[in-house]
């Protein structure tokens, strides 16, 4: 009898085991697949003279009749990539941002803080990061953007991103666009 029990027992416990273990590999496998490659992610750039760059991202700009949209953040920023990733990957939104923007990822991180522009731009570090800028094409400060409000779940929210760009776009800060009728 004490022999069938202790076989029962230890079948139990193999079985539990194989359970506990079919958890943890589809747990880790989950948590890897669902995880952005941040070794892959190199959007910012550290060595790059920003300064010079926004110069030329507002000539570029007011030459289109654009403004300047720059996100704030470095490539050991997980958010900045997911904003990249969301932006890029959908093409309602890159074709708002491509027909009203000139865009230029401005670094922040330990090789090159940009103090000096941060500063100029009203220290929008306060934010967190990403954090974004818009410019019109004379180079003033437009608007700062928290990611924060935008953001959703572990993603942003196709909605807020869509009004933020058309809110900041140049139509709609356009003065013929609220003529009264008379």
């Amino acid at each position: 009898m004490q022999i069938i029990l202790n076989l029962t027992s230890n079948q139990h416990n193999s079985t539990q085991m194989l359970k506990f273990s079919f958890i943890l590999v589809f747990s880790i496998s989950s948590i890897i697949c669902l995880s952005q490659d941040m070794t892959k992610f190199k959007l910012y750039k550290p060595e790059e003279n920003a300064e010079k760059a926004i110069e030329k991202a507002i000539e570029k700009a007011k030459n289109e009749k654009k403004h300047v949209f720059i996100q704030i953040g470095g490539n050991w920023c997980i958010w900045c990539a997911r904003f990249n990733d969301f932006v890029t990957s959908d093409k309602s939104i890159d074709s708002l941002i491509n027909d009203n923007y000139i865009v230029y990822h401005m670094n922040y991180s330990k090789e090159n803080k940009n103090q000096e522009l941060l500063k100029r731009y009203k220290f929008p570090q306060r934010f967190g990061y990403p954090v974004f800028l818009v410019l019109n094409g004379k180079g003033e400060l437009l608007h700062t953007q928290s990611s924060w409000y935008l953001e959703s779940g572990k993603s942003y929210d196709k909605e807020k991103v869509e009004a933020f760009f058309k809110d900041w776009s140049p139509k709609a800060l356009d003065p013929a666009q609220y003529k009264e009728e008379k």
